[in-house]
């Protein structure tokens, strides 16, 4: 399926150094930041404990942060999410508060804000049983609900760490023995270096921001290795079919053909797929917000360094005709016939 056709091909490769310049200045910055302000995990990683309280008005966020800022705790990540009553409290881990009496208190905090005393009431939960759960009653209202808590202790959020990482490593070099399987080592060693300029760049993003980076931007950056990973096979794949069919073109002149015909493949696959994350980024509350973000910058910055940083890369190392097209014996071949050399 295609959009459109262009009929003469656009000479990429000739602007490669220039493409890639602005690749190395914009990967500096992300490493530079990544440096200078490291990332900000969430608490799978670091350790911590996870609020969410339902209020029977919508939540004054500020009011909550300065309740519980009130505590002892600084810089609390403190945000709504599915409604306006709904609010999400993360805290860190703290030395002198066990974390299984951390939630106790921070709600008797929140429900005295609310004028609302803590009592206990015997209630029966999803699986049959009965077990006493904290209440803040003001009269005969309920201002603050407590629907939610999550304790992850520091060795657990340490062990996540090390899970991300191997997960990482993994897919990295599962990426790159599938491309020197599929093609040649020079085009698997330019499409790691591709997809590693990717995953930099999104942690630059969330480094320089603030972001908060949670395990679902560690699954939207595995999931950005893969995406950006499958434009690169496509542009490798056109350019091996194009060396068996255009023997007169040299390698530069065979990759600005191969890019040039999966612009239109590559404009219907990555719009499509940003439509459906731009509805998760608009849609998706805060829970998906930061996984959208992830893609988002991923999706862009993939099709920037299939397109102009691996197939440069790979023209770079010299990958030629020879490296992807088997050799035939035997034929005398006419040297003017477009399809000379052709596997099928």
């Amino acid at each position: 399926m295609e959009l459109f056709r262009i009929k003469r091909d656009i000479p990429f490769m000739k602007h490669a150094l220039i493409f890639n310049a602005i690749s190395f200045l914009t990967f500096a910055l992300a490493v530079f930041f990544l440096v200078t302000r490291p990332l900000n995990f969430s608490i799978e990683f670091t350790g911590g404990t996870v609020l969410e309280v339902e209020y029977a008005q919508a939540a004054n966020t500020e009011k909550v942060r300065h309740t519980v800022e009130a505590m002892g705790f600084t810089e609390v990540p403190v945000q709504n999410f599915g409604t306006s009553r709904d609010v999400l409290i993360r805290l860190p881990v703290r030395p002198d508060i066990k974390q299984t009496e951390l939630v106790g208190h921070v709600f008797t905090e929140l429900c005295k804000a609310e004028s609302g005393v803590i009592s206990q009431r015997e209630v029966i939960s999803d699986k049959g049983e009965a077990i006493s759960k904290q209440v803040c009653t003001a009269g005969t209202a309920e201002p603050v609900k407590l629907s939610r808590s999550e304790v992850v202790g520091p060795s657990v959020g340490a062990e996540l760490a090390q899970d991300a990482a191997k997960a990482l490593a993994f897919t990295v070099v599962g990426i790159m023995v599938y491309l020197a399987f599929r093609f040649e080592w020079k085009f698997a060693l330019a499409g790691v270096i591709a997809n590693l300029h990717d995953v930099v760049i999104i942690l630059g993003f969330f480094a320089f921001f603030q972001w908060e980076f949670s395990l679902s931007v560690l699954a939207a950056v595995l999931a950005v290795l893969g995406y950006s990973v499958n434009e690169s096979v496509v542009i490798f794949d056109r350019v091996r079919e194009a060396f068996r069919k255009y023997r007169k073109l040299n390698t530069h002149e065979v990759i600005d053909h191969a890019i040039t015909s999966t612009i239109s493949r590559t404009i219907i696959t990555h719009g499509c797929t940003q439509l459906m994350v731009l509805s998760m980024l608009l849609f998706g509350g805060q829970t998906l917000h930061y996984f959208a973000v992830a893609l988002t910058i991923g999706i862009l910055f993939g099709i920037y360094s299939s397109v102009f940083v691996a197939a440069a890369i790979a023209m770079w190392l010299g990958v030629k005709r020879e490296d992807l097209v088997k050799a035939t014996s035997g034929n005398k071949e006419d040297p003017d016939d477009p399809n000379a050399g052709a596997v099928v």
